[in-house]
């Protein structure tokens, strides 16, 4: 077994906190590597506390991770020791399934494996996150990071990146369309990155009017603010798409008004709470609600070649894992421009 360190939540209730734990032996699929940096995802937070189900404790959270290769299996073919690697929320699936082989793991009939608060494929041990310094990912699962890139900028992609990306190709979002972004925060921000470059034209919907200037800044076109009515009511009908990355309660129907006939909007966001829309939202405009789930390892690595082409990376806030309960209660209160990622040196 290997030796590893890292900050875990004990129970829902405690703060997160130093914790030694064990590893797996690197198998002949296997590849180890060292966490340099790991983004810090709301979706953390949730799992810690039970809102979406009951987890798994110790919890070590973390699934935007990226590091350098220190050992590989025998039968890994395409990683070597010093190269950058990354992997994002999930580290298995059973591969053989109808989706599956179309690259859509994370869409795995039999469930794929999540990097925390899941247990292995063979039952025997939980998976444990980034929030520590080192981990073991069946290579088929590990993705390539280029040399080129703000490592650190990079690990958010892992989530926010291909949570917002993926959606936006699999509906052919593009030069075109109006695109609206619900929400600038850790997803947001990327979705506006992503939306600008595939050339859509960009609104950012939110209720904090200080983030106009940040919105403008990130490439979107338009900014309105959801409190008010006026702008609101100007809004109604002009969007083909709206990228929902709210995971607060929000009120759907108010923004479902926005969209045109055949309107879509793509819920990427994960409320605690089940969504409630009223019918006539839906039919008056034959309009859709669809969700989306992070992407395949396949469309990852083509996210981060995209943005390593591109020069598109998060915009972060380094912290020190001490700082990580702070950071949480920041987050909560959006006070954070906009993805916080640890610097695995401070464990």
């Amino acid at each position: 077994m290997i030796s590893a360190k890292s900050y875990a939540a004990q129970t829902p209730e405690t703060d997160l906190a130093p914790w030694d734990f064990e590893r797996r032996e690197v198998g002949p699929h296997d590849i180890q590597f060292d966490i340099l940096y790991c983004g810090v995802c709301h979706s953390d937070l949730h799992q810690i506390k039970n809102d979406w189900f009951p987890g798994i404790f110790p919890m070590v959270p973390g699934h935007e991770i990226v590091g350098r290769v220190v050992k590989v299996g025998d039968h890994v073919k395409n990683f070597k020791v010093g190269d950058l690697a990354g992997t994002g929320c999930m580290v298995d699936s059973c591969q053989v399934c109808e989706n599956c082989k179309q690259d859509l793991e994370q869409y795995c009939l039999e469930g794929n494996t999540q990097t925390y608060n899941s247990m292995e494929r063979d039952g025997s041990r939980p998976t444990y996150g980034g929030y520590s310094n080192t981990i073991v990912v069946r290579e088929e699962f590990v993705l390539h990071i280029s040399e080129d890139v703000d490592l650190a900028a990079t690990a958010p992609l892992l989530c926010a990146g291909i949570t917002t990306y993926s959606p936006l190709r699999h509906w052919g979002v593009g030069k075109g369309h109006k695109l609206a972004v619900l929400g600038l925060g850790g997803l947001g921000h990327m979705g506006v990155k992503f939306g600008v470059a595939f050339g859509a034209e960009v609104t950012v919907l939110s209720t904090s009017a200080n983030k106009e200037e940040d919105a403008k800044k990130l490439g979107a076109h338009h900014f309105v603010i959801t409190k008010d009515a006026e702008q609101m009511k100007a809004a109604a009908g002009t969007f083909d798409f709206i990228l929902d990355t709210v995971s607060a309660e929000h009120d759907m129907d108010a923004y479902l008004k926005l969209l045109r006939t055949n309107g879509v909007m793509m819920c990427v966001g994960v409320p605690s709470k089940p969504y409630s829309i009223q019918p006539f939202s839906l039919l008056g405009g034959r309009k859709s609600v669809a969700g989306s789930g992070i992407g395949g390892i396949k469309e990852t690595q083509e996210m981060l070649d995209f943005c390593a082409a591109n020069n598109i990376v998060s915009d972060i806030e380094m912290i020190d894992i001490k700082d990580i309960t702070a950071a949480y209660e920041r987050m909560v209160k959006g006070d954070v421009r906009y993805r916080f990622v640890i610097d695995m040196a401070t464990l």
